[in-house]
């Protein structure tokens, strides 16, 4: 549940042209390179129908599309609006949003999602050895600059010989969100989504994040010793 959040937080706003065009992002100056892996899409939606972070133009006056953010692996654009595009010498993708007329609008998502993959969430089980299944992530803090982040693991279970057994009590997801697009081995096609306000410089604007299940091949799992 919410596990979109952590694409959101960790990459999703590295993407947009805010911290792109300041050099502050890790993906800056990276279009047409491998940032994950192959079997990650990634896409920024503003024109879908009748969802949470949905709207038929941007506050800048500019139509919204479908962003094609990551395409089997590859950076192909970020978020990005008419200042920042200015900056960086590109079109405006209708990225420009904000809280209203007391912000200046910025680069900001809307429906950001992984798109599906091949796999049932049954087969990404019964083929992970040892895991954890974070099946619902909460609070945690994000460096938007490096992607650097850690998410509390509010319910997980352990995974051992392909089956989900014992719940995980105090675990924490640490890593960085250029590492973890380069380990996802294996992506579902049970996408879900769930709808969140995200706060940024242009204020509190609606958003979706999405995703279907995801292994990560290496992650760092935080926790106290004897925790149950």
């Amino acid at each position: 549940e919410f596990g979109g959040v952590l694409f959101h937080e960790a990459c999703g706003h590295s993407l947009e042209a805010t911290s792109v065009a300041k050099g502050t992002s890790v993906f800056a100056n990276k279009l047409g390179e491998q940032i994950a892996s192959p079997l990650v899409t990634a896409i920024d939606d503003g024109t879908l129908p009748n969802e949470w972070g949905s709207l038929n133009i941007d506050d800048e006056g500019t139509p919204t599309q479908k962003n094609v953010l990551i395409e089997n692996g590859i950076l192909k654009s970020y978020m990005i609006d008419k200042l920042n595009g200015r900056r960086m010498n590109m079109e405006s993708t209708g990225s420009g949003r904000r809280q209203s007329y007391k912000f200046a609008p910025t680069s900001r998502m809307t429906n950001t999602f992984i798109a599906n993959g091949d796999s049932t969430f049954e087969e990404i089980i019964s083929n992970t050895e040892r895991g954890l299944f974070a099946k619902k992530l909460g609070g945690g803090s994000v460096n938007p600059a490096t992607g650097d982040f850690n998410f509390a693991v509010m319910e997980g279970y352990l995974i051992e010989k392909g089956k989900i057994t014992k719940p995980v009590r105090g675990a924490t997801l640490i890593g960085t969100g250029a590492k973890v697009l380069e380990n996802i081995d294996m992506v579902g096609n049970n996408q879900t989504f769930g709808q969140g306000m995200c706060g940024s410089l242009s204020g509190m604007v609606p958003t979706n994040v999405g995703q279907p299940t995801i292994r990560v091949k290496a992650l760092t799992v935080g926790g106290r010793k004897g925790e149950k």
